[in-house]
Formats: structure tokens, sequence, C-alpha cells
């Protein structure tokens, strides 16, 4: 128990320090996960021999399910309406067509059978949100013509399709007798509509429903969560589609506390994210991947110059989508972790091919990753498609538009600037308000011809910092030994990316410039982006 702990503790720090040092490289956080996980395996640098598929499967699939919901959760049916029939039809419609264009070329290509092709291309049809989403966010990607809104929607809600083909081709392919249409309309009928009946009723309870603290409400959306994939499934539904649609109603539905769900569910969505990709990796064997490079070295380069460019111009031409745009999703099709699940999946069924499935996928998607997600932000810019009058956040739910409010007290002294003048005078921001006055007779709600007294304590409320860019602050307190006393602050060497924004001295607050003197009991505020 305790070695376990130690060696998850290990990872997870491994796993976030690769991660900030491979940001600046605009390598996708999938790759580094994968790669950590090799690195720990039976070929790597601490030999780990693990090979347990079943258990694989399943903690991979219980974190998938997490993703699924907060990739729903995540998605603002607001930026999305304009461009929702495209993402619909394209993580439907354009799965089927890639699984079967790409089916056709492994089938004519590498001398498979057509079921066995088939399967192929249904288990690496559909793309990867959690790739998709860090790329757009990393790099902040603003993309023209509702792209990010396309890209979002889809590579969200697109694994439930490829994941009814390929139960249907394991099935097939075990000689069972299978109705497509019939398996295809339960899956989709009783995943949506289960998953859309537990996110209205959850949303309901969550707006009228008492609860004791955040936290028993955090439990509440945790447990939504979970019956919105097992009910569909016991029913013979699909569970990613209604896990999807159930985060996707209670992400667009208006509930208190929207703020602390999306804290919550980012870190659950993270620790998922670095688990499935660091299993994955540890379950490959490295050594046996050169045995299937070059098939799937051909199938990446089929898949990002035929069958997903195909696909795509196929769903997005007939809404007249510019050229440039069909391009870049094009190219944006990155396959990721669901896939390599989908593989372990068909592995479990007892499917058997002439290659190995699991290796073949795992190579497609290490090739896949390498290549379109490193390049995507130069295509983006390459294809004309950036476009900084948008916003790429507000294609998310976890994006507020309208700022939580802050409040901040000032109290008024007798030398105060602002201490025997009415309100009607004071300078504010527009988005700045004197919301209440604590005054030694009661509270006071003002208005322009109230009179502000020394003694008098404001409470004045503003929009709430979005930390959007990872900006973290820290305050220093200047003590008598302290190097910097009785420096000026442009003498500071404060190293890349830092910056001292304010210094409170003797009650006041001061905005400093370069020639300002640090004195000893001065706090500061320095930031560092």
């Amino acid at each position: 128990m305790t070695n376990l702990l130690l060696f998850l503790g290990i990872i997870l720090i491994c796993c976030l320090l690769m991660q900030r040092l491979m940001e600046r490289f605009a390598i996708p956080s999938l790759l580094v996960f994968l790669i950590l996980g090799m690195a720990f395996g039976v070929d790597g640098i601490f030999r780990i021999s693990f090979n347990d598929y079943k258990a694989t499967e399943i903690i991979c699939s219980v974190c998938l399910v997490f993703i699924m919901f907060y990739g729903g959760f995540g998605t603002s049916f607001k930026a999305a309406r304009p461009v929702l029939k495209q993402s619909v039809l394209l993580a439907t419609l354009g799965v089927v067509m890639t699984a079967v264009l790409t089916g056709c070329f492994v089938h004519f290509a590498l001398k498979q059978t057509w079921l066995a092709s088939l399967l192929m291309g249904s288990v690496i049809a559909s793309t990867d949100a959690a790739s998709v989403f860090s790329i757009l966010r990393g790099r902040t990607l603003n993309l023209k013509n509702n792209t990010a809104s396309i890209l979002e929607v889809e590579s969200g809600s697109n694994d439930p399709m490829s994941y009814m083909l390929v139960i249907i081709f394991c099935q097939l392919y075990n000689g069972k007798a299978v109705s497509i249409p019939a398996m295809i309309m339960q899956q989709l009928l009783f995943g949506a509509l289960l998953g859309l009946i537990i996110g209205k009723i959850s949303a309901y309870f969550l707006k009228c429903g008492k609860f004791e603290s955040s936290e028993w409400k955090t439990i509440f959306v945790f447990a939504a969560m979970l019956l919105s994939y097992a009910v569909p499934v016991i029913v013979g539904g699909n569970g990613y589609l209604g896990a999807y649609l159930c985060g996707m109603m209670l992400g667009n539905s208006k509930i208190p506390g929207k703020r602390q769900l999306v804290h919550f569910y980012d870190t659950l969505t993270g620790i998922s994210q670095i688990m499935i990709f660091f299993l994955l990796g540890l379950l490959v064997t490295p050594s046996e991947l050169p045995a299937v490079f070059l098939p799937a070295l051909f199938i990446t380069v089929f898949m990002t110059a035929v069958s997903r460019p195909l696909s795509v111009a196929a769903v997005l031409s007939p809404f007249k989508a510019p050229k440039n745009q069909i391009l870049l999703v094009s190219w944006s099709g990155l396959r990721g972790a669901a896939s390599i699940v989908f593989a372990i999946m068909a592995v479990l069924s007892g499917v058997r091919l002439p290659y190995n499935l699991y290796n073949l996928v795992y190579c497609v998607v290490l090739l896949s990753v390498l290549f379109q997600g490193t390049l995507l932000p130069f295509m983006a810019k390459k294809l004309n498609m950036i476009d900084n009058s948008v916003d790429v956040y507000k294609t998310f739910n976890d994006y507020e538009e309208e700022n939580e409010i802050s409040f901040v007290k000032i109290f008024i002294s007798q030398t105060h600037p602002w201490a025997n003048r009415y309100m009607s005078s004071i300078a504010l921001p527009k988005e700045f308000l004197v919301s209440m006055i604590v005054r030694d007779t009661g509270k006071i709600i003002p208005n322009g011809a109230t009179k502000i007294k020394a003694g008098d304590l404001l409470v004045i409320a503003a929009p709430s910092f979005i930390n959007q860019d990872n900006i973290s602050m820290q305050e220093i307190v200047i003590d008598k030994g302290n190097p910097w006393n009785k420096k000026k602050v442009k003498d500071l060497s404060l190293g890349k990316g830092k910056l001292i924004i304010l210094i409170q001295r003797d009650g006041e607050t001061i905005i400093p410039c370069g020639d300002d003197l640090i004195k000893e009991g001065d706090k500061m505020v320095m930031v560092q982006g």
C-alpha cells in the first residue's frame, strides 16, 4: 500500500514537471504522459513489467467517463449553436466515413480481411478531445468562423460513435448475429434520452435543492455523472453519450456555485488524463513497436491526407465552409487515448489479428499527436485562421462571460481624498460600484447625493479576476535583513516574467515605478506569468 502511494505520488509529480517543460515546445500533454509511461515500462529506465489489459481497460474506461462528462460540461451551447449541425454530423457521419475509408485502405494496402480492416478503422475513427482542448487553450488559438466550437463539440462527442462501431465489428468478428441499425438506434436513443433526463433532473435539484455545503453539491453532481453512464449501459444504451449529454445539460444550466464544480472537475479530469495516458504507456512494450511501425505510418499518413479530409469536406462543404476552415478541421483530427482504450476492448473481446492491434493503434496515436498536434498552431497561422478579435475561452463553459463579483473595503480617514465629498464627484471605473457604506449610525445604500464622511467604511464591488493564463501572485514582506531593503525597484533582479505590481506601506497602496525606494516593513505583491 505504502509503496503504491509512493509510486503514484512520484508519477504525478513527474507528469506535471514534464508537462510544464513540454509546454514551451507546444507538445500536447498526451504525448508527454505516454512517453513517461514507456520510460517506466518493461523496456524503459525502471523496467516495470505490467501487462494487465483487463485492469487497464477498467481503469481507463472509468477515467473516460469523467473526461466525457466534463467535455460536455465545458461545452458552451451558446457558442456551439451556430455550428451545432456541422459538429454533430462530424461526430457521427464523419466518424463512420473515416472508419470506412480507413478500413478500405487497410483492406487493400495491408491485405487484411474486411472485418479486421473495418474494425481497425473504427478503433481509430474518433478524435481526442483532451489533446485538442489543451492545444486550443495552451496556445490561445483564437480561430475564425467558430472553428474552435466545431472542434470542441466534435472531439468531445465523437467517441460514442467510434465505440459503437467497435462493439458492432467485434461481435461480427466473433460470429455473433447483430442487427446493426437496431443496435445503433438502441445505443443512441437510450444513451441520449437517459443522459438528458438525468442531466435535467440533476439541474433541477441543484437549483431548488438545499445542500449543506458546496462539497455536498459536488458529491451530488459526481453521483449524477456516474448514473448518466451506468443507467444507459444497463438498458443497452451508450454510456459515454449519456455522460457527455448529462454534462452538457448541467454545464449549460444556470446552477449556483458552478465555478466550484469547474475547479473540482478540472482537477478530476486532469488526474484521469494522467492515469489513462501513463497506464497506456506503461502497458506497451516499446521493443515490439518496430514490427508495426510501417503499417502504423501508412495508416496515419492515409488518415491525415485522405480519409479525414474527405470526411470533413463531405460534412462541411454543404454548409459552404471556407476551404481553409475545412483544411484546419481536417488537420485537427488528432487520435488519442480513447482509440487505445477501444483497441484494448477489441483485444479483450477475443479479436486476433495478424498485427498486434494494441501496438498498432498505440503507434498511430503517437505519430498523430507528434506531428498533427505539434504542428496545429503552425497550420492555424499558415492557413490564416487566427482571429484575435475572438476569445477561444468563450467556447468553454468554465469561462464565465459574466464574472463573479468580488468585494473590497476602503476605510475613509480624515486625510483620505474622498473624505467630505459626494458620491457623484468620485471618479470610479464603470465596472466598479460603491455598494454600501458602513457608518457609526448604520448601513447606507449610497446614491450620487450621498456624502462620504471620515470614519466611513466603503464596500466596493468589482468583477473578479479570472486567471486564464496561470498567473501566480506572491506577497513579499521586507524585513531588515532582506537584500531588497533600501534598493530601488529598477535595481532588483526579478527574473523573466516577474513584475512588482504594488507596494503597501503604512496603510497606503503604492503603484511602483522604477525609482521607488523599497523600505523596511513594505509589503510587496509580485506577479509571475
